[in-house]
């Protein structure tokens, strides 16, 4: 599989790093609940289709945002998450 890196091109899968769901919920308070905290770390979201996710490149340090369909593992397209190199 490929995913293209907004710098270095059309990379070969290998070169990334999954790193999660870019939909991630916001992080509780310190003082916030317990349930708060376990909703935050134990409860995601599994979708089938096409979802959003963070991938990092490890070659050029890049955080990517990446569409992938969780059915087939397509990438649908991909774009810089954050605006400079990591």
């Amino acid at each position: 599989m490929r995913l293209t890196c907004p710098y270095c091109g059309e990379r070969d899968l290998r070169e990334f790093s999954y790193k999660g769901s870019a939909d991630y919920a916001s992080r509780p308070d310190a003082d916030a609940a317990p349930a708060a905290w376990d909703d935050y770390l134990h409860l995601r979201e599994n979708p089938a289709g096409p979802t959003e996710e963070l991938w990092h490149h490890t070659p050029c340090g890049t955080w990517i945002k990446a569409t992938r369909d969780t059915r087939t593992h397509a990438f649908q397209g991909t774009v810089a998450a954050a605006g400079d190199k990591a």
